[in-house]
């Protein structure tokens, strides 16, 4: 019988938190399961174990999209789940539905190609089929995109109405991985408005909506890739999926490689203010260096030494903020420019640096990591250059870029820092990013 290991950085970070595992072990310690048998995929919150379940475990995510089938559909596959992809592409819909697997190459020193199998595809405008998959499944997820969250919300509730239309349902937790503070809650409100004021109760009670924090890197994928096969997603080898333990309702479902935080609004403010905002760093001034990749901008002095003095800012703040262990901080900072140096991960700046009047908000990684900064005492100023390369990102294939210069164009500096940063003209955060221009100006980076 075929046997592989299957517990890795998801076991271990429950580990980490003193979560026990109730499965066999071989003598050498390693938990091993069949090819072909379910894995276990209960993890009760009262007693932080693991227990079995042999059901036939089921998933259905929305959005089979980069991080759809590059990310959740793969951690479903290794833990054992028939997975149902829910998109709007035809194509992608078709060829899931057909195939049944597809191939994610995971670019780096170790490059592999591994087949995720055991899914299919329904198309959101099968509403019913929809349905009666989130009735039957035993966790769920989304990643489509902030925008879109109201789109599949009469999905989502036509759903939670089908599943506890029987008053034993068993909850059904819905992993939001989605770029937005506060998503759970968000996703949550919009469900609700789609539901009759009968089934409120069970959507409270027995329906978890859990923010996640999605830390894998994944590209825009080359003509070339797409060519070869429009299933293929390439991707870094990062692999956690940081998660709000508290979120759940009821026993906590079984993912490899995810791993239950406590304190998970620390997470999502160190991805969006040290990975967000390191990220958009790098990519911004690298823009103004010329450089076309972000291996190339980050192995760029200049710009390394920006974003270390940047990201030096961030830490601190967060160190203050939720008592985060600096050194693990530098340590977490040094880990990310390590995989930014990715060369074959092929990660454009311009895919990083897109859609700069989002990135420029001002609950964002710049303008939101300057602000929080500020509030625990600490000078932005190398955050607040950042920001102001941002603000002279003017790639010709942006649509968000040309609405940016078009601001600027028109009413200035001051209209940037209005209508798109959200902070007004005499704040010291405002005079802070009108030095960062001026110094992008002395120094040469902008003329």
């Amino acid at each position: 019988m075929k046997v592989r290991s299957v517990f890795g950085t998801g076991v271990r970070a429950c580990e980490e938190m003193g979560i026990r595992r109730r499965v066999a072990r071989n003598p050498n310690r390693h938990v091993i399961l069949s090819e072909t048998k379910n894995l276990p995929n209960l993890v009760h919150k009262k007693n932080l174990g693991i227990v079995s379940d042999q059901r036939n475990l089921k998933a259905v995510h929305f959005g089979a999209g980069n991080i759809g089938r590059g990310f959740l559909g793969q951690l479903y596959s290794e833990s054992g789940y028939d997975t149902t992809f829910v998109d709007v592409v035809d194509a992608v819909v078709t060829a899931l539905r057909e195939r049944r697997e597809y191939p994610v190459r995971i670019v780096g020193d170790d490059a592999q190609t591994i087949h995720v199998g055991r899914v299919t595809a329904v198309h959101a405008s099968e509403a019913e089929t929809v349905a009666k998959a989130l009735a039957e499944a035993d966790l769920a997820s989304t990643a489509v995109g902030v925008s879109v969250l109201p789109k599949i919300a009469p999905l989502i509730a036509a759903g939670v109405s089908a599943r506890f239309a029987r008053s034993d349902a068993s909850p059904l937790n819905v992993i939001v991985c989605e770029n937005l503070i506060d998503a759970g809650p968000y996703l949550r409100g919009e469900v609700r408005r789609h539901l009759p004021q009968a089934m409120h109760p069970a959507l409270e009670e027995k329906v978890g909506f859990v923010e996640a924090s999605i830390g894998r890197m994944v590209p825009v994928m080359t003509a070339e890739q797409r060519a070869e096969d429009p299933l293929l997603v390439c991707v870094e080898p990062y692999c956690e999926l940081p998660v709000d333990a508290n979120g759940f309702k009821g026993p906590i479902p079984f993912l490899k490689h995810m791993a239950p935080r406590e304190n998970f609004k620390a997470y999502v403010e160190r991805k969006l203010f040290v990975h967000n905002a390191g990220h958009a760093t790098v990519a911004y001034l690298g823009y103004l260096r010329g450089h076309e990749y972000i291996w190339q901008a980050v192995e760029d002095p200049h710009v390394r030494r920006e974003a270390d003095a940047a990201m030096g800012e961030t830490c601190a703040g967060l160190t203050s903020k939720h008592g985060l262990d600096p050194a693990g901080l530098k340590a977490h900072w040094e880990d990310l420019v390590g995989r930014f140096r990715n060369k074959a991960l092929g990660d454009q700046v311009s895919r990083v640096a897109k859609d700069p009047v989002r990135k420029l908000g001002p609950n964002d990684r710049l303008i939101g990591a300057a602000r929080m900064c500020m509030e625990q005492g600490i000078e932005p100023r190398h955050v607040a250059f950042a920001a102001a390369a941002a603000i002279r990102y003017d790639h010709a294939n942006d649509p968000g870029a040309l609405v940016l210069q078009e601001i600027l164009r028109a009413e200035g500096m001051s209209g940037v820092l209005i209508h798109v940063c959200g902070i007004e003209t005499d704040s010291h955060l405002a005079r802070l990013v009108e030095e960062g221009t001026a110094r992008l100006r002395k120094e040469g980076w902008i003329r």
